[in-house]
């Protein structure tokens, strides 16, 4: 059953902000002596309790690195933990300026997987999310997609129920996820074809947006 409202729920990277900057990996795998599909294989097998707030930026690196059998320093660890920060930075700004424009028709929100210290530079560097209904990262709420219950903290934080919401994510998984409790879901393959998806789930009273040219 639907409250009426209609909420957009975006994933980040991948979707509003781009997915990590190509070649990071094998840069920090560099600075570690590490082959670089060794790294990214432990860089990506050890993030989830990272991402949930189950583990802090040092207890994560000093796994990645124990995984290495390379030494572990704090020095080393501050380098990989900005490095890799900077790696997921950037946003695709015509994703931005559409998700903004929704807000003339529909709530809109993000439900990001998103380390505690990512989530802090990244919300200070975009100052748009702060303009948004609601913003869930996962560090920051403990949870992270595709746990059901990180779509029932947006749920409740909207006062709203599943059926009134559209979630967008790049990743089937999450999508699959959100759809197993009631929201409606789409997997982000681009903003041309969004756009209609929106359009057809949107109530056709309602005016749609222009798109911005940038």
């Amino acid at each position: 059953m639907s409250t009426g409202q209609r909420i957009v729920l975006f994933d980040l990277f991948g979707v509003i902000a781009l997915r990590q900057r190509p070649g990071a990996l094998a840069e920090m795998a560099a600075w570690c002596h590490a082959p670089a599909d060794v790294f990214t294989e432990a860089y990506w097998a050890l993030r989830p309790p990272y991402d949930a707030a189950r583990q802090s930026a040092p207890q994560y690196w000093t796994a990645v690195l124990r995984r290495l059998s390379r030494p572990v320093d704090t020095g080393t660890i501050e380098k990989l933990r900005l490095a890799d920060i900077d790696s997921w930075s950037r946003v695709d700004d015509r994703m931005v300026a559409y998700a903004q424009s929704l807000r003339r028709r529909a709530q809109v929100a993000v439900l990001s997987n998103i380390p505690a210290d990512h989530a802090d530079a990244f919300s200070a560097a975009q100052p748009w999310l702060h303009n948004l209904d609601h913003v869930a990262l996962s560090g920051k709420i403990n949870v992270a997609k595709p746990e059901p219950t990180a779509f029932h903290h947006c749920v409740t934080a909207m006062h709203a129920t599943p059926a009134d919401f559209l979630f967008i994510d790049d990743r089937e998984e999450n999508v699959r996820a959100a759809q197993a409790i009631g929201m409606t879901g789409h997997v982000f393959t681009g903003l041309d074809e969004l756009v209609k998806v929106v359009n057809i789930w949107l109530p056709t009273s309602m005016t749609s947006p222009t798109l911005s040219q940038h």
